[in-house]
Order: structure tokens, then C-alpha cells, then sequence
């Protein structure tokens, strides 16, 4: 079988997940089609989900029910990244600015003026500077143990990410998420999804240091893994202030999965 056939077969068991009632979209954009999961009262204040890196709209599985009870939520495939979006060969997104213009633009083909934005990981980097660049659509923002936002990566963490950076396997992404969870019991389909993404060809995402600049004019609130491995919590804790709460017991890579249905509560 093809790897993508792999990935997508994986894909649509996480998927399956979802509850009765969701929607499918694809929503045209300068820079690709982009895929995105909707499910929710049309007419509820929208709620905008970027998942990480090597992560899908899949993702959200585990708290998608209880964060539609009182919104309209929406869970988009990333450009470039693993999923069902498709990125258009001749716009590929390669700043911060193409990110921005690819957000206004899925806005805009959503129908949604403005949106509580939601971010895990990379996908919080990416909302973290779509929100600094003047926050214009965004009426609320919250960071998941967001990267390179307030603090660069620990050491340790990028050695071990190494080899799996250098060469991804299934077996050598298992390992590393076996090591930042700690060992911790995941979803096998989750899991299955993740390790088949080594076989998605993907865009080199776009990346950058921390902002020397923390200060959004939009409200903010930062959850934290408390056992994460990514980055030293206690420093990115401190940089954010008070709109920093670290939440014990759950690890980078898994955060969504491992909130749960706590997401609403969290976000409410």
C-alpha cells in the first residue's frame, strides 16, 4: 500500500471520531485549497483551530464536541503540512506574511468577520504572529504550549527531535512521542496518524525566534504542559505573565488529546 494511502486511511479513523453533524469544507485561498472540519450551530460565535506541526484538523478530536456545544467550530488542514488541504504550486507560503494572508483569506471564505482563535504548538506560533501583526480578526486568542513564542526551544528537546527532524520513520516518530509523553496511553489512532505522517510530503513550514515582543492588543490566555519537554515552562510561564496557567499532567505533543473535553472548560 502507498505511504499516503497509509496516511489517509489513518487520517479517516481519527476522523471518524468526530461527532455525527460534522462538515466538510474546502475553502479556495491565493495560496491553496484549504481543507477544514466544521461542526457547531451556524449562527454560534466561531472558534478557529490550528493544530501543530506534522498535526491535522484531525487533532481535535477529543474536545471538538464540548467546544461545539456554544460555538461554530472550525478545525483546518495547515498549508504545506499533512492533511487534505493542497497548497498551490505557484503562491507557496514562505513568511510570516504569506501565513497572514492565507488566514485572512480562509476567514473570509468561512464567512467569519472575526474569531476566537485557538493554536497547539506551531499552529499557536502561527497564531501568536498572526495576532501580533495587528489582531485586527481576532477577538480572543489562546496559546497551547505554543513554540517560539515566548521561548526558544530546550537543548535536549531538539536532540532528540534530531533523528526523526533528519530522516521521520513511523517508528522513529513512536519513540519520540513514547518520550515526550512520558509513556503515557494514547489514542492508537492518533498515534497511527501521527507516525504515518512521516510519509506525507509536506512544504518546509515557516519559522522564526521568539519575537522580542510579547505585547498583543487582543486578550490572551496561555496553557501550558506542565509536563511537556519542548521548552523550559517555567520560563515561558514567566515571560507570559498572567495570561500564563500550566496545566499538570499533560505533555506537549498529546496536549489536545490529553485536555479533552477540559478544553471548553479552560476556553470558556
Amino acid at each position: 500500500m502507498p505511504r499516503s494511502q497509509e496516511f489517509f486511511d489513518a487520517y479517516d479513523k481519527v476522523m471518524a471520531k468526530w461527532p455525527d453533524g460534522t462538515e466538510h469544507l474546502d475553502v479556495v485561498t491565493p495560496h491553496g485549497t484549504t481543507h477544514v472540519h466544521a461542526l457547531g450551530p451556524r449562527d454560534a460565535p466561531p472558534l478557529l483551530l490550528l493544530p501543530g506541526g506534522g498535526a491535522t484538523g484531525a487533532t481535535w478530536f477529543a474536545n471538538v464536541a464540548a467546544l461545539a456545544g456554544e460555538r461554530r467550530v472550525y478545525a483546518p488542514d495547515l498549508i504545506g503540512e499533512p492533511g487534505r488541504s493542497v497548497r498551490a504550486a505557484d503562491r507557496p507560503i514562505r513568511a510570516v506574511a504569506d501565513l497572514a494572508d492565507w488566514l485572512d483569506a480562509l476567514l473570509d471564505g468561512l464567512g467569519v468577520p472575526e474569531t476566537e482563535l485557538c493554536g497547539h504548538s506551531y499552529g499557536a506560533w502561527i497564531a501568536f504572529r498572526y495576532a501580533l501583526r495587528g489582531g485586527r480578526r481576532v477577538r480572543r486568542l489562546t496559546l497551547l504550549d505554543p513554540t517560539r513564542c515566548y521561548a526558544g526551544f530546550a537543548p535536549g528537546y531538539l536532540l532528540r527531535a534530531l533523528p526523526m527532524l533528519l530522516r521521520p520513520t513511523p517508528a522513529r516518530i513512536g519513540r519520540f512521542l513514547a518520550w515526550e509523553t512520558g509513556g503515557a496511553a494514547l489514542d492508537a489512532d492518533w498515534l497511527a496518524l501521527q507516525e504515518a505522517a512521516a510519509g506525507f510530503p509536506g512544504a518546509r513550514p515557516v519559522t522564526g525566534p521568539a519575537p522580542k515582543s510579547a505585547d498583543l492588543s487582543v486578550p490572551v490566555r496561555v496553557l501550558l504542559a506542565g509536563d511537556g519537554r519542548v521548552h523550559d515552562v517555567a520560563r515561558v510561564a514567566a515571560r507570559a505573565g498572567a495570561a500564563a496557567t500550566v496545566v499538570p499532567g499533560v505533555s506537549h505533543h498529546a496536549m489536545p488529546l490529553q485536555l479533552g473535553p477540559r478544553l471548553a472548560e479552560l476556553l470558556a
